[in-house]
């Protein structure tokens, strides 16, 4: 990779969905889901041979800096950018961009989330490197997942004409966004054949991207100008405190990208790719026994005609027993129990929205 081509990891998200073990002072991209590492340690893992250290940056929030510093002490600590409140990840992608046009007026950047899995790591570095060779030539780039079911978990992205170039992997200009479909809608989205699941990863030269929020978003980049001034300098933390709380809470998807002039997407099949959603995902990525099940996190668990369930927790001194249950998903967090069926995983985040309601703060 080219020395002016850097790693923005997104890092400051609550994965609410994965509650009850993904919590506010611990959420999911800190937690070791799939194995021994964590799964923003996995990301950063995933990096190694494509950008050395010093050109990772992560954005995150103060409370979970520290432990990312700790879980990948090898990112140098003026590489992780605070954010002193989540914002949505157009300000996420803005401050990171300003920080870099002042490192280095030539960067690029790929901007990835900090809590995705990916099995197929060679097809993932073939991927960033042409999608970069795309964002050369002025294009914001994502990368698109082929999808491998009708999902409504995901937003969609439609292809329009293949784009002419060198490059080392079909690349088209993107046609337009979908927000996330109903069922219906869904199923005809995969019929088509020329939409693809909306990954969340892009790929872009800093001065792009800059500009397309500088035209799209000039409050956002009212504030970015500010902040890159006194980048650097002992007034650099209380001008990011004064003008961060103040900026609209927005997605680079719909503050940028939906209108951007010169959006391109590669389509990516066989990477392995979940975005560990929820906890019916883990079905995807891990590994069950013939029964279908699976026992994660040292989890000591005696199925008895128990099929398709998952079982998470426990801190190994623990036995859980299951007797003719099957497509649940069983999760022990210590202090709370959650039993619910496989299909209604994403109705976890109506509990912490009733958790919430209600003040009960001690299982947030």
């Amino acid at each position: 990779m080219s020395e002016h081509q850097y790693a923005v990891i997104m890092a400051g998200g609550g994965g609410t969905r994965l509650w009850p073990v993904s919590r506010k002072e611990r959420p999911k991209q800190l937690l070791p889901l799939l194995g021994k590492e964590t799964l923003f340690q996995s990301t950063v893992a995933r990096l190694e041979n494509l950008f050395p250290p010093e050109r990772i940056l992560v954005v995150t929030v103060e409370e979970q800096a520290r432990e990312m510093r700790e879980q990948a002490p090898e990112i140098p600590a003026e590489n992780y950018l605070i954010e002193p409140a989540p914002r949505g990840t157009a300000s996420v992608v803005g401050l990171a961009a300003a920080v870099l046009q002042k490192r280095d007026p030539n960067a690029s950047m790929a901007i990835l989330p900090s809590d995705h899995f990916i099995r197929n790591r060679d097809l993932f570095h073939y991927l960033l490197k042409a999608a970069f060779g795309v964002a050369n030539d002025n294009f914001l780039v994502t990368l698109g997942i082929t999808p491998t079911a009708p999902s409504t978990a995901y937003g969609y992205i439609q292809q329009g004409e293949p784009l002419n170039g060198n490059y080392n992997y079909p690349v088209y200009r993107v046609q337009r966004f979908k927000e996330k479909p109903d069922d219906q809608t869904a199923q005809q989205l995969l019929r088509t054949g020329d939409h693809s699941w909306n990954s969340g990863m892009f790929i872009w030269r800093v001065d792009a991207i800059l500009g397309e929020i500088e035209r799209q978003m000039p409050d956002l980049s009212g504030v970015l100008k500010k902040i890159s001034a006194a980048w650097g300098t002992s007034e650099q933390d209380q001008v990011v405190q004064r003008l961060w709380f103040d900026l609209k809470n927005e997605t680079v998807d719909y503050g940028v990208m939906e209108n951007a002039e010169r959006v391109a997407v590669l389509p990516a099949g066989g990477l392995g790719w979940s975005d560990v959603g929820m906890w019916s995902s883990l079905f995807e990525v891990l590994m069950p026994d013939m029964n279908g099940n699976i026992a994660t996190n040292g989890n000591l668990h005696l199925a008895h005609e128990t099929h398709n369930t998952l079982v998470y927790g426990g801190n190994g001194e623990r036995l859980i027993v299951t007797i003719g249950v099957d497509d649940m998903v069983i999760v022990d967090a210590g202090d709370v129990l959650m039993v619910c069926k496989t299909d209604q995983a994403q109705k976890v985040r109506d509990i912490v929205g009733h958790l919430k309601k209600h003040h009960q703060e001690k299982f947030l």
